[in-house]
């Protein structure tokens, strides 16, 4: 697929929360990553206003086992919580995606080169992203690293279907959708042999605003052209 990308990412715990299980204090974690979870590392990796990353599947490499631990945590109230979270552990996943232009940020439409911001990402992956990984919550740590989508050997790869219920696909956020409001999306996804191919944001059937909102603008303001930094270094000037 065009402008596309591959990458494993691993880590020692993983934590994609199931929201009914947060309604008493508590979490639970989801068998597998939802969709916004990967996208989040897809932008950690590298992302612009410019661009609208896509996680296309997911391979789930290794056993789904859980681990529940005794947390506790903040309470702005000074009382002494402890609350039982219900971890992944020991995950690794293999990832396609790619990215598009945004085409609801005209404001942007002069970023729009696409060698560039691919190269850019593929630089990123090898370095390990921009940002730091997490897998799903802050204290999960994880890292990525280039990788051929479907090589080597998975837990699941002989495994038949597996149907995982309804889960959160993601969140819709204004400066994707043209909408002024947040919306969760929700699906029933099926991992066949251990890959999860997800379905495009705008294919999901189930939404449900969370709250109006609108989007963050960019304006010659507070964003620079790459023209014009080239520009600045041709004529040997400071950036």
């Amino acid at each position: 697929m065009r402008n596309s990308i591959e990458f494993a990412v691993y880590g020692d715990y993983a934590l994609f929360t199931d929201p009914l299980t947060k309604l008493g204090g508590e979490k639970l974690s989801y068998q597998v990553p939802t969709y916004q979870a990967i996208k989040g590392i897809l932008e950690s990796i590298y992302w612009k206003p410019t661009l609208i990353l896509f996680v296309d599947e997911v391979r789930v490499l290794k056993p789904i086992r859980m681990e529940s631990k005794g947390i506790r945590p903040i309470d702005y109230g000074g009382g002494n919580t402890l609350a039982n979270y219900t971890y992944l552990k020991d995950v690794c996943y293999q990832v396609r995606g790619h990215f598009e232009f945004n085409l609801n940020r005209p404001d942007m439409a002069y970023d729009r080169n696409e060698h560039k911001h691919h190269n850019i990402m593929k630089r990123s992956l090898i370095a390990g992203g921009r940002r730091d990984i997490f897998l799903g919550a802050r204290e999960c740590q994880g890292y990525v690293e280039p990788c051929v989508f479907g090589e080597g050997e998975g837990f699941y790869d002989n495994y038949g279907d597996i149907h995982l219920g309804t889960m959160v696909h993601g969140i819709n956020y204004p400066d994707e959708t043209g909408r002024e409001q947040m919306e969760v999306r929700l699906w029933n996804p099926v991992m066949r042999n251990g890959i999860i191919q997800f379905i495009r944001p705008e294919q999901c059937t189930q939404v449900r605003k969370i709250s109006d909102m609108k989007p963050k603008a960019f304006n010659e303001h507070n964003v620079e052209s790459v023209n014009e930094l080239f520009a600045q270094i041709e004529e040997g000037g400071n950036i």
